[in-house]
């Protein structure tokens, strides 16, 4: 019933204690900054900082932005490159002194938006995106939710995310029609691919939907995660049920 949600990303990592059956935070988010890639030893303390400061003794899942298989990590893109090839379940059961649950982290934003955000009900095929520092990526269909790497697809000559993270939009001082324009046009490229009939636009940029979304036109109906910046600490705490 109750789980803690560990969102590891390329500039933070944000936890709460979450009902998993309604998808609610339970107290306030807590944010531990990394400006710098912490190594897998020093994140390992960050989330078992993030269990004390909550005084945590329950069910703990991770969110983690990078391939895993299993309790494997198999890439870090935007985090320490000793991530790579890691047990990553060892690693943070050892922290915080039990098993963990560790899920690709827009695999997990994908999955709280499907029960509980903007994709509740729906089992038409749906792409999810996470913005932020990279871009997150998932697929669900009946569902379930896959989670994928389109942030790398190779676009203009480099991985599509040195282009359309909202990172990037931030870095460059991008306008909103500028960054809309190229995110319209990498989701005319994954449309192409993959033909979802919703799309939905999670990360903290999803709470400005309005300033960007009259400017990316898919075929598919676009709308914003509805758990905002939350989801993949909700998918997080759900993954500690059903992975831990």
């Amino acid at each position: 019933m109750k789980s803690l949600g560990i969102d590891i990303g390329g500039s933070a990592l944000k936890g709460a204690p979450v009902d998993t059956q309604t998808g609610h935070l339970l107290a306030e988010r807590y944010r531990i900054a990394t400006p710098e890639p912490l190594s897998p030893v020093r994140m390992a303390q960050a989330v078992a900082e993030m269990c004390a400061h909550f005084r945590w003794r329950g069910p703990v899942g991770i969110g983690f932005p990078g391939v895993v298989q299993g309790p494997r990590i198999c890439s870090s893109a935007n985090l320490h490159r000793g991530f790579i090839g890691c047990d990553g379940v060892k690693l943070f059961s050892k922290a915080v002194g039990r098993k963990v649950g560790l899920i690709n982290d827009a695999a997990a934003a994908g999955g709280a938006e499907m029960r509980f955000g903007a994709g509740r009900g729906f089992h038409g095929k749906t792409l999810l995106l996470t913005l932020g520092t990279g871009v997150g990526s998932a697929l669900a269909y009946q569902g379930v939710v896959v989670p994928m790497e389109l942030g790398h697809l190779q676009w203009k000559g480099r991985a599509a995310e040195k282009r359309v993270a909202a990172s990037v939009r931030e870095k460059k001082d991008l306008s909103w029609p500028e960054w809309g324009g190229r995110l319209n046009e990498y989701l005319d490229l994954v449309e192409r691919i993959l033909w979802p009939e919703r799309i939905i636009i999670g990360g903290g940029v999803s709470a400005k939907f309005e300033k960007f979304s009259r400017f990316v036109k898919p075929k598919a109906r676009l709308v914003p995660a509805r758990l905002l910046n939350h989801a993949g600490i909700v998918g997080a705490a759900l993954a500690a049920e059903t992975r831990a």
